[in-house]
């Protein structure tokens, strides 16, 4: 017989450990179904009993557009995008789009808006008999009021919950009436913020104007340079433009010009006609008339004549008159042209000044003009704002009146059974994974592979004498050939419970050896003296602290260990398990 002891075979490793791990967890969830049972038929009893003591939570809403239909826009909003500085620093400015409503959001939550409606509601629980000590802004509007924005749009939606039926109602008309009057109140403040800047501007620019012209003009005075500005030029003219070469250059044909005229009116006679031609660098008289009185006379000349000799005397009357009309034209001509020239002389001389003079004398006005152009541009928009003032704006319009919802949002009876069972079936095997984890006891084949360093000879199945009859007879004829004793040790197992197999082992070895004896015992000391021996355990039978102290035994006793022998249940018993 040989008496070397057999090697401990290493289990193999099984190929999906992932699935190995969940059949596990379900044989072990499996075992336990019974407390899992137990556990989540309290946890929806506890469940049950809360939901129904607790006290009913009622929810109103409403819909608001914060946008009108105008947008932010009219003469407020385009005064805003011409004047994007005066627009911020007056307090008409701000984000646009998606950033402006969130930012509104904001705001529309803050206690600036809404803590008028939070004293409220303080007032209506302490009058109630409520403890309202800890309640805070912070937590009310966080526990009872839900305000969003709607995907995509400018509608708010504004919700309230409360265990006060009543109190619901009176709270969310509070918020839209709070809401609306904020709207109203922020444009009213925007365009009051915007008045103030501008008349502070305004008064500001009204003595700015006045004291850049007075010293343009002080300055023009003192260095003689009045005539840079011509008759047919204005404050504008000479303001943004002091070409003094133009001037200089003007001034001087101007002067040959009139010069020739001159000459031209001493060498006339009483010709009309040509006194007439000349007229045309006279618009002052041709303004007067005096042209016009000459062509009467000549017209009344040309009918007598056509009747009467030259001697009429009203002939002569019409010539004396036409010759002194001609002698006060042509000393009026003579005088403004001589006027003209006079102005033209001091022209050439002023833009004959030192040159620091003339740059001195154009950057004041340049700076009178600007200042004056500042002024009436805040004199215009202040008109603007002030119109704007005056027109009557709508509030934010409700979309949806404030109402209260016909059933009570909170407690979910349904919603709370459902995570009941769910927590009660997490809890239930959480519970049955820690029980079966404490029991010690080895389930899973792979485990017991590895517990035990010995060959899987068999798996054989209680209640089934034939199939197991079968293998114990392969069993004889092959690993158990040569031995006269073998020793069966159960494990974990009572020996009287293993002693059916021990009986159908000695049945099958004897049929080749007549002397053969199974000796059936968890007694080492007992089973040291048999050939070999066979180890028989079963799933759940034995803890690992068990398997751990036979192993060491095994080796400490030096008999030669065939292999072991797992008995599962029976296939109708384990459906019935």
């Amino acid at each position: 017989m040989d008496t070397t002891p057999t090697t401990p075979a290493r289990p193999n490793s099984p190929q999906n450990s992932d699935e190995i791990d969940l059949a596990q967890l379900g044989a072990a969830l499996k075992r336990h179904s019974k407390l899992i049972a137990k556990v989540t038929g309290g946890t929806l009893l506890l469940t049950l009993i809360a939901t129904l003591l607790q006290k009913p939570v009622w929810e109103g809403e409403f819909q608001i557009v914060l946008a009108s239909k105008e947008g932010a826009g009219g003469k407020l909003a385009q005064f805003a995008a011409d004047n994007p500085a005066l627009a911020s620093m007056a307090g008409l400015g701000g984000a646009g789009g998606k950033d402006a409503l969130e930012t509104e959001v904001q705001i529309l939550q803050s206690p600036s808006v809404l803590k008028p409606v939070f004293d409220f509601v303080r007032t209506s629980k302490r009058q109630a008999g409520e403890n309202i000590d800890k309640l805070r802004y912070e937590a009310w509007l966080k526990d009872n009021l839900e305000i969003k924005l709607q995907k995509g749009t400018s509608v708010l939606n504004i919700a309230y919950k409360d265990q006060d039926k009543d109190l619901i109602t009176q709270v969310i008309k509070r918020i839209s009436i709070a809401y609306q009057d904020y709207s109203g109140r922020d444009r009213r403040r925007s365009i009051s913020l915007g008045v103030q800047y501008l008349d502070r501007q305004i008064d500001i620019y009204q003595a700015k104007s006045i004291a850049s012209l007075r010293q343009a003009q002080e300055f023009a005075i003192e260095n003689d340079l009045t005539a840079l500005k011509d008759s047919n030029e204005n404050d504008k003219d000479i303001r943004n433009s002091l070409n003094l070469e133009a001037i200089r250059i003007q001034a001087a044909n101007e002067i040959r010009n009139i010069d020739e005229q001159l000459k031209q009116l001493r060498t006339l006679g009483n010709d009309p006609d040509a006194v007439m031609f000349r007229g045309l660098v006279i618009p002052e008289l041709a303004s007067k008339g005096a042209y016009q009185s000459l062509d009467d006379i000549d017209t009344q000349l040309t009918f007598l004549r056509s009747k009467y000799t030259e001697k009429e005397d009203s002939i002569r009357r019409l010539l004396e008159r036409r010759r002194l009309l001609i002698g006060i034209l042509k000393k009026q001509a003579y005088g403004y042209l001589l006027a003209k020239r006079a102005s033209a002389q001091a022209r050439l001389a002023a833009s004959a000044r030192p040159k620091g003079v003339l740059i001195k004398f154009r950057e004041l006005l340049r700076e009178a003009g600007r200042d004056e152009a500042t002024l009436n541009k805040l004199e215009e928009q202040r008109q603007l704002l002030a119109l704007e003032q005056a027109r009557k704006e709508e509030p934010w319009e409700l979309i949806s009146t404030p109402t209260l919802l016909d059933r009570p949002v909170s407690p979910k009876k349904s919603r709370n059974m459902a995570l009941g069972l769910l927590a009660g079936l997490v809890l239930g095997s959480g519970a049955a994974l820690v029980v079966d984890r404490r029991s010690g006891k080895v389930f899973a084949i792979d485990e017991l592979k590895a517990s035990l360093p010995y060959p899987l000879l068999a798996e054989l199945h209680q209640g089934v004498s034939q199939s197991n009859q079968q293998t114990l007879q392969l069993l004889a004829q092959g690993a158990l050939e040569a031995p006269h004793s073998v020793a069966l040790i159960p494990i974990g197992m009572d020996a009287a419970a293993a002693q059916p197999i021990a009986t159908s082992l000695q049945s099958a070895l004897r049929e080749d050896n007549h002397n053969a004896e199974v000796l059936c015992s968890n007694n080492l000391l007992a089973t040291r003296h048999c050939g070999i021996q066979i180890l028989l355990t079963a799933p759940g039978a034995a803890t690992r602290t068990e398997l751990a102290a036979l192993v060491q035994q095994l080796q400490l006793q030096g008999t030669p260990v065939a292999g072991w022998l797992l008995l599962q249940p029976s296939p109708q018993q384990a459906g019935d398990a």
